[in-house]
């Protein structure tokens, strides 16, 4: 046998089962069947440091108001976005009654390094919900009595999926929808996991892929919920996806790469994925808020303040 079939044989070998064996739950990437969409930015708003303190926005949330909500990743605590008006920028003003030191001081002996919160969602009651991803713990604040509980969720079914060494790895993301909560494992092994709101049991668990590669891992970073429709943010593929809840199945993709390399809004970033890691949803638009982990914009090297984009959804006139 010539030397040069024998090489050929043996990388079919190898190539044959990796290809043929895709992983449970995901969407076929060799075709997309649904809509395609570019976005662009129609407002972009610079978020004020609050103190000054550096603040890496991990999360957004649209309240019933209007209002949004989002999260920085190096502590617990909610921040309500202060638009100013005549200006690009909004303040960063912390819910003093949510989420509090000594609200969660009843799980202190149990926590792992320092909050890493990155999700954020509400219930129909108006409970407001935060993952936390060191612990992989889901918390919940109850507006009406100002208390906090840990929801005792046995992640055993979806333990599989979990990096064994790598905290920072897990609990990106998080909403609520149809009496259940999606839960976004980050990376490793992306997942989406499906909890009953009701028992607290995983009842199900699954990823998409996006049209633009063919990559073993997706990097889920926020979810949010609209209109029955459960939306993904994979930060390395730098695109949103709408998922229809029953099927799992992708319903369109907006791409956000141009939104973020605009010249007036690209960061400097020590890694290869995108910035964004907090996404909102409502009928007219797509809101994005950056993590650019303290650093500032190529033009503006000494200005370190998170990004909220606004854009219009291609697929609503």
């Amino acid at each position: 046998m010539r030397w040069w079939v024998f090489i050929a044989l043996c990388m079919t070998a190898v190539l044959f089962p990796l290809c043929a064996a895709e992983p449970r739950g995901f969407a076929s990437f060799t075709t997309a069947d649904w809509p395609r969409h570019a976005l662009k930015a129609e407002r972009a708003w610079q978020l004020n440091l609050p103190n000054g303190e550096r603040f890496d926005a991990s999360g957004l949330l649209l309240l019933p108001d209007g209002g949004l909500l989002t999260v920085n990743d190096r502590g617990a605590g909610l921040y309500r976005i202060q638009f100013l008006d005549g200006t690009n920028a909004a303040d960063l003003l912390c819910l003093q009654n949510c989420f509090t030191a000594a609200q969660l001081a009843p799980y202190a002996a149990e926590k792992v390094d320092r909050y890493d919160c990155e999700g954020i969602a509400r219930d129909e009651r108006g409970w407001l919900y935060l993952c936390e991803e060191a612990n992989r713990w889901i918390l919940r604040f109850d507006p009406k009595t100002e208390k906090v509980e840990r929801l005792e969720i046995d992640w055993a079914p979806v333990k599989k999926y979990f990096h064994t060494t790598d905290r920072n790895a897990s609990f990106e993301g998080i909403a609520i929808g149809g009496g259940k909560l999606y839960v976004a494992n980050e990376r490793q092994l992306g997942r989406i996991i499906v909890v009953n709101l009701a028992t607290l049991k995983v009842e199900d668990d699954f990823t998409v892929r996006p049209s633009t590669g063919a990559a073993r891992d997706i990097h889920f970073s926020d979810l949010s919920w609209f209109d029955d429709a459960l939306f993904a943010l994979l930060r390395e593929s730098r695109c949103v996806l709408q998922i229809d809840p029953q099927t799992k199945k992708v319903r369109a993709e907006y791409s956000f790469g141009n939104v973020e390399n605009a010249p007036e809004s690209i960061y400097f970033n020590r890694y290869p994925t995108s910035t964004m890691e907090g996404l909102a949803v409502d009928k007219d638009f797509l809101w994005l808020v950056t993590d650019n982990n303290g650093r500032g914009r190529v033009r503006h090297k000494d200005d370190t303040r998170p990004t909220l984009f606004k854009c219009h959804r291609p697929d609503r006139k």
